[in-house]
This record gives structure tokens, sequence and C-alpha cells, in this order.
């Protein structure tokens, strides 16, 4: 399953840190890649470097216009759901995005600030995690997380340096080059 987190709306001086997250989350809970729309080369940068670090074949690609994106994206087949509080809850349509996602890839539009009213109408579904304000990282991690029902979880990443060992105390971190 193809998942591809684009993230809208980026504003570089005050999301920085939220964008980075969002990168992230979308790595380690399954998703192949983020489209960034902005030409905040920094964020593409620091994703670039966790991989390298952790593993994975993660990427991020500089989106320079969205909406020939999302367009491009669905007449190529793929799907798309928005995550917004004012779309379908979630257990009432999760199971029909995996079916679709299963059958072509999946694009996943996070926002950041105000979303155009375009992106609510090019979505094939808009989806609520919960109806109340909250973080967009939030949405997208419990999102994936029903996507993927908590199979990412288990996810090994190929290549990279560094690799937690799961510990009941304290912190192991091996580089795998020493094994």
């Amino acid at each position: 399953m193809e998942v591809v987190v684009l993230r809208l709306g980026h504003r570089p001086e005050r999301d920085k840190r939220i964008t980075t997250h969002v990168g992230l989350v979308a790595r380690a809970f399954g998703a192949s890649g983020m489209l960034l729309a902005s030409e905040d080369v920094k964020i593409k940068k620091s994703l670039a470097e966790v991989t390298e670090r952790w593993g994975g074949s993660f990427y991020v690609r500089i989106c320079e216009n969205w909406r020939a994106e999302l367009r491009r994206w669905k007449s190529e087949g793929g799907k798309i759901c928005h995550l917004t509080m004012y779309g379908i809850n979630l257990p009432e349509v999760i199971e029909e995005i995996r079916i679709e996602a299963r059958r072509s890839k999946l694009m996943v539009v996070v926002g950041a600030e105000k979303v155009p009213f375009e992106v609510y109408e090019l979505a094939d579904w808009n989806v609520a995690v919960g109806n109340q304000p909250h973080s967009e990282v939030a949405a997208l991690a419990v999102f994936l997380d029903w996507l993927f029902e908590g199979k990412e979880l288990y996810k090994k990443f190929e290549g990279g340096e560094l690799e937690i060992i799961p510990s009941a105390r304290g912190k192991k971190v091996v580089r795998k080059s020493d094994y």
C-alpha cells in the first residue's frame, strides 16, 4: 500500500517543528513519503537526515503547486483523504479507505492554516479524527495507525546507522555496524 502525506499550508517561521513532526509521524507510521507545499528545504533536509540515520526509504519532495499535484494524483487513479475535524468520523469510513488504498495509492492531506475549500471538494474522503480542535500531528498518527491496523508499529527499517532495541527500562540504541 503506497501512502503519501501532503503537508499543506506550511508557514516556515511558525510551523517548522510541527511540519517536521508531521514528517516524522508519516515516516514512522508507514507512509512512503511526504509532499511539502512549501519551499522550506530545511524540513526536507532534516527528514532526509533522520531517514539516513534510522533507515527506511522515506522521501520528502517539495511540491510547488498543490492544486496541480492533487489533480495529477487523481488523474493517475490515486485516492485523496483529507484529515479535518469537520469530516466523517474515522471509524465510519476507515474500512472503505483501506480497501481503496489497497487498490490504488493514497494521498493523505494534512493542513496547517485554513485549508482552501477546493481541497474538501477534491478529496475522496474528508475524515475527522474527533470533532474537536486538535493537533494535525495527532490526527495523522491516529489515522495511519487505524489504516495499517497497528502493523506499522512492527515495521523494520532497512539500512540506516542506528536501531532502538526495545527495553522495559532505560534506553538501548545500537549502531547497526556493530553487529
